[in-house]
C-alpha cells in the first residue's frame, strides 16, 4: 500500500493499533481525536484515505461527511461505529461513506478495505444526493457480527431497486427487512404489500397476484379481483415463503420479471408492473431446483442480493438487547414495567430457541404479564421455558437421536412426494451436501473462520476444506478482534 492515511478517533488505543499497522503496511499515517482537526486537514488537502469514527469529543464524523464529500469528492472515507445498529450503516451510506465497519473491527478487514480504496483512488463518486433525516426507529435489534453483515448488505441496498432474496428459519424476522428495505429505500411514498404464498390455495395464487377479471360489459373488461401486483403499483411487493409457490405461478411470475408487464387470470389487457420484488423463504431453493419444485432461471432472478438472516442460536449474545426491547413493548402495549435479572438472561442465552426471535418475543411478553415481581428472576423464566419443550435444552444422547430421526424423516417425505416414481439420479450427492452446508458453516463460525482451525476440528484436509467452502458458496467471516 502507499499513500497518507487520515486515522481519526478519540480512543488512543485504536489510533495507536491502526496507525501501526498501516504504517507497518506502508502508509503514511496522521492520526486525530477531533473532528475539528480532521476537517481542517481535508480543507487543507490532506490524506488519500480517511478512517474515522463516528463519535468524537467535538462532534459526528457523520454529520461532517457530506461537507467532506463536496469538498473531496474523490477522497474515500471508512467510518467505523461502536454504535453498531442498522440505522448507523444506513447513515454512513446516505452520507456517502466509502464503507461502513462495526466495532469491535476486524484489522485485517481494515486493512483490506484501505488498500481497495487506494487503489480506486479517483473513482469515488460524486456527492451523494441530500436525504431527509432518519428516526432511529427500525424494529430491528442485534449487535453481533452475524448482524452486522446483515446491516452492511441493507445500508447498501437501500438507494437500489434490485431484487433481494431473504432466507432464514421462521421467526428470525424476514418481513422486518423486507419492510426496513422498503421504508427507508427509493419506493418509501408507495405502498408495501405483503403476501404469504403457503397461505394461499395453490389454485388461486396466480389470481391473488395478478388478479382476475369477469368478463367483457360494454367492451370493456371489469374486474372481478385486484390482485397483489396492482396493489404495489409503485412500491414494493413482498413474496414470503416464495418456495410454496406451485410451478405455474412461477413460470408466470418469470414472465412478469422479464417484461416488465402482466395481465389479470382472464384477462387481455396489460399492465406496467412497476414493483421492486422482495421474495423470502425458509427453505433450501438450490434443493427444490433440484427436486424439480423450483425454477432455476426464476431464482437467479429473484436472488440478485441474497440476505442470510442468522437464526438465534448464532447470535446469542443479541438476547439480552432483544428481552429488553421486547420487555419495552410489552409496557408500551399496556403491561406493567418489568426489568430482568442477569441469572434469567443467562438463562435465556442457553436455550436451543427453535422458534428464534418471534419466540423469545413471546415468551418475554407472557412473562411480562405474569410475572408479579418487578424483576424477573431465573426461576420464573425455568418455569415458563419448562413448559415450551421445543426451547429446552436438550441431552446430547436425544440430540444425535432427533438428527438422526429427521434426516430419516425428510428423506421419507422426499419419497413420498415423487409416489410410484423415482426421485431425479444424483441423490446421494444432493443430500450429502444438505449435510454438508450447515455442519462446514456452523464450524467455521466456531472458529471464527479460522480455516486451519476448522479443517482439523472437521478431520479434513485444509485444500478440501477450501474446495467444498468454494462448491458450496459459504460466505467466510473473520472473527472480530476487540479493540
Amino acid at each position: 500500500m502507499d499513500g497518507t492515511i487520515i486515522v481519526a478517533d478519540d480512543d488512543r488505543t485504536i489510533r495507536t493499533v491502526l496507525s501501526q499497522a498501516l504504517t507497518r503496511a506502508g502508509c503514511r499515517v496522521r492520526s486525530t481525536s477531533t473532528i475539528s482537526t480532521l476537517w481542517r486537514w481535508v480543507e487543507e488537502g490532506e490524506g488519500d484515505v480517511v478512517v474515522s469514527d463516528v463519535m468524537m469529543p467535538d462532534g459526528d464524523a457523520l454529520d461532517l461527511l457530506p461537507a467532506i464529500r463536496k469538498k473531496r469528492p474523490d477522497l474515500p472515507v471508512i467510518i467505523m461505529s461502536a454504535q453498531n445498529t442498522v440505522m448507523t450503516a444506513i447513515r454512513a451510506t446516505e452520507a456517502g461513506a466509502y464503507e461502513y465497519l462495526p466495532k469491535p473491527f476486524d484489522l485485517k478487514e481494515v486493512l483490506s478495505q484501505v488498500n481497495k480504496a487506494l487503489s480506486q483512488r479517483g473513482a469515488v463518486s460524486g456527492a451523494p444526493a441530500a436525504q431527509p433525516p432518519r428516526e432511529e426507529g427500525l424494529p430491528m435489534i442485534g449487535r453481533s457480527p452475524a448482524m452486522q453483515e446483515v446491516y452492511r448488505i441493507m445500508a447498501r441496498l437501500m438507494n437500489t431497486d434490485l431484487g433481494v432474496m431473504i432466507s432464514g428459519e421462521s421467526g428470525t424476522g424476514k418481513e422486518l427487512v423486507a419492510r426496513a428495505l422498503h421504508n427507508f429505500g427509493q419506493r418509501k411514498d408507495g405502498p408495501f404489500v405483503a403476501v404469504n404464498l403457503a397461505a394461499i390455495p395453490r389454485d388461486m395464487i396466480e389470481s391473488d397476484l395478478f388478479g382476475q377479471v369477469s368478463g367483457m360489459r360494454n367492451g370493456t373488461q371489469h374486474p372481478e379481483l385486484v390482485g397483489k401486483f396492482q396493489q404495489a403499483q409503485g412500491g414494493t411487493l413482498f413474496l414470503d415463503e416464495v418456495g410454496d409457490m406451485p410451478l405455474d405461478a412461477q413460470t408466470r411470475l418469470l414472465r412478469v420479471l422479464q417484461e416488465g408487464e402482466f395481465s389479470p387470470v382472464g384477462g387481455r389487457d396489460m399492465h406496467k408492473a412497476d414493483t421492486r420484488i422482495i421474495a423470502a423463504t425458509h427453505q433450501d431453493l438450490r434443493a427444490l431446483i433440484n427436486e424439480g419444485r423450483f425454477r432455476e432461471d426464476l431464482f437467479y432472478r429473484l436472488n440478485v442480493v441474497p440476505i442470510r438472516l442468522p437464526p438465534l442460536r448464532e447470535r446469542l449474545d443479541d438476547i439480552p438487547d432483544l428481552a429488553r426491547q421486547f420487555l419495552r413493548n410489552a409496557e408500551a402495549e399496556g403491561l406493567q414495567r418489568k426489568a430482568i435479572s442477569p441469572e434469567a438472561i443467562k438463562l435465556l442465552q442457553q436455550q436451543q430457541w427453535s422458534g428464534n426471535v418471534r419466540e423469545l418475543e413471546n415468551l418475554m411478553r407472557r412473562l411480562a404479564a405474569l410475572c408479579p415481581d418487578d424483576t424477573i428472576a431465573e426461576n420464573m423464566v425455568a418455569k415458563e421455558i419448562a413448559e415450551r419443550p421445543s426451547s429446552a435444552t436438550v441431552p446430547q444422547a436425544n440430540r444425535q437421536q432427533k438428527l438422526s430421526k429427521s434426516i430419516e424423516e425428510h428423506l421419507q417425505r422426499y419419497f413420498d412426494l415423487h409416489g410410484d416414481s423415482l426421485p431425479p439420479p444424483g441423490l446421494y450427492e444432493r443430500i450429502i451436501k444438505e449435510v454438508e452446508l450447515p455442519l462446514i458453516a456452523l464450524s467455521l463460525a466456531a472458529t471464527r473462520g479460522n480455516q486451519v482451525k476448522t479443517a482439523e476440528l472437521l478431520g479434513i484436509n485444509r485444500n478440501t476444506l477450501r474446495k467444498k467452502i468454494q462448491d458450496l458458496d459459504i460466505r467466510v467471516t473473520r472473527g472480530k478482534k476487540m479493540m
